[in-house]
């Protein structure tokens, strides 16, 4: 790859600081996709990050930098990143009240339509905050930008950054990637029609969108032509849109294997996995890993649980459920509702079916990165039924590092069955009866059937890994 400026900006950044004992800042590198590619073609670009503050001791490190470049007074393995500290509730509008409670809702297709959305002065107001916001960032990165640069906006929360580029700086060439499903004209006219047709032609600033599934790029496509009328070649994919041709790509994004493996043989993965072993003794595991969503759909995952002890009673003693949650997005109502509803049915099955030799499902809802590690060793069965998913990196990683040959029991909605369908156990995240017969099959199924299966998931999981993921978008800028 030739060496060239590149500018990426993300809401979340590659790197996050709290407080040490001592009151001095520690930086802490983040995890995902996007970091993992960045890092492993660090040395080959001249490279920028933007993102914004996340918590107050980001904010503060913000502060004190020179210039809010981070590496320029904290030590960060040669990334550059620009931390903008946005103003709390331009923040507050922008991330809670339009990206995580109404674009997030609406690309997932997860409203109560009875009852949200609804579109009034309120959310007139907020919009101006998601404006500004992403104002804010195509301010930074054109501050930064050499002539010709390349610059790689990411996900919804910045659906505005590409227009805004493009109309001071036609030198440019912008990628726009979207990390999440893209919901069909049928529904993304929930939406006013202006605000609609403001974040499709904000990202037809750009040169190349990307999706990470074919489903979610022709999605778009369809929103182009149905909401803004524009000449769409379904095709080729691409969007001639205000004298200007954007081409439409799909990038699926594989396991980081090596960066998984190296996790995974930490110290700490070691003891939780013989904390886990002691805990469920020598019964069959099914695994989840989820963060606390609505797309993940855990509580129907559980429910699917409890059908297979209540309909497969010779299961019962003989399988343990390890349930494992991160917390998101408590500032979001619906969120702690969900978390409630996930916590009141794992009680409901543990007071159904538990003894006193045996607890069916061990739920824990907290962040233990070691923990999923150890558990993804340890599963029989893996099970991911989100209602909707981008993509969906835990279906990839858990094969990757099963040690038991685990079954893939997966969502045909998740962006990961495009890839890993032929040797999973598909099923409709909506349809617990069914959900349950897989789990069945799969704690049923033979040992060499299971060995096929898992070594043909783990092959594709690391098909396309960040590495290639980053690139192929660089690329497609030419």
């Amino acid at each position: 790859m030739d060496k060239a400026q590149i500018l990426i900006a993300s809401n979340r950044g590659p790197v996050s600081f709290s407080t040490a004992d001592d009151g001095s800042l520690e930086p802490r590198r983040g995890g995902g996709g996007l970091v993992s590619g960045m890092m492993s073609v660090a040395g080959e670009i001249d490279s920028i990050w933007v993102c914004a503050a996340l918590s107050d001791a980001d904010r503060r490190a913000a502060a004190e930098a020179p210039g809010a470049r981070l590496d320029r007074s904290h030590d960060l393995d040669g990334m550059r990143v620009h931390m903008l500290d946005i103003p709390a509730e331009t923040f507050r509008d922008a991330y809670t009240g339009v990206a995580n409670s109404t674009l997030w809702f609406v690309q997932h297709m997860l409203y109560d339509t009875p009852n949200k959305p609804s579109f009034g002065t309120e959310f007139r107001r907020t919009w101006e905050g998601y404006t500004a916001y992403n104002e804010a960032f195509a301010e930074a990165l054109l501050s930064g930008a050499a002539e010709g640069a390349k610059v790689a906006v990411q996900d919804y929360h910045l659906a505005l950054v590409p227009r805004i580029l493009r109309t001071r700086r036609p030198d440019l060439r912008i990628a726009h990637f979207s990390h999440t499903p893209w919901a069909p004209p049928e529904y993304f006219r929930m939406l006013p029609d202006d605000i609609a047709r403001e974040l499709l032609s904000g990202m037809l600033g750009a040169d190349h969108l990307g999706f990470l599934s074919p489903r979610w790029a022709d999605a778009f496509l369809r929103c182009c032509h149905e909401i803004l009328r524009a000449d769409v070649d379904f095709r080729r994919r691409t969007v001639e849109y205000g004298s200007r041709v954007v081409e439409v790509g799909v990038h699926a994004l594989g396991a980081d294997e090596e960066s998984l493996r190296e996790s995974a043989s930490d110290p700490l993965v070691e003891v939780r996995r013989a904390t886990l072993q002691e805990a469920v003794g020598d019964t069959r595991l099914i695994v989840r890993v989820d963060r606390t969503e609505l797309s993940k759909n855990i509580v129907r995952g559980l429910e699917a649980y409890r059908e297979l002890l209540r309909t497969r009673p010779e299961w019962r003693g003989r399988v343990t459920h390890l349930a494992f949650a991160y917390p998101s997005r408590g500032d979001v109502p619906e969120y702690r509702e969900y978390t409630d509803s996930v916590l009141r049915t794992a009680k409901e099955i543990n007071e159904e079916f538990a003894t006193a030799e045996w607890t069916p499902l061990i739920l824990e809802v907290n962040d233990d990165y070691p923990r999923s590690l150890a558990s993804f060793q340890l599963a029989d069965v893996l099970l991911v039924n989100p209602i909707r998913d981008g993509m969906n990196l835990v279906a990839k990683e858990g094969p990757v590092l099963s040690e038991r040959d685990s079954v893939l029991v997966l969502s045909r909605e998740a962006g990961a069955a495009d890839e890993l369908g032929k040797h999973a156990l598909l099923v409709n995240p909506y349809d617990t009866v069914e959900t349950a017969e897989a789990l069945h099959r799969a704690l049923s199924m033979p040992a060499e059937e299971r060995r096929r299966r898992r070594e043909r998931l783990a092959e594709a999981a690391v098909a396309l890994p960040p590495r290639r993921w980053f690139q192929d978008q660089l690329r497609s800028l030419g």
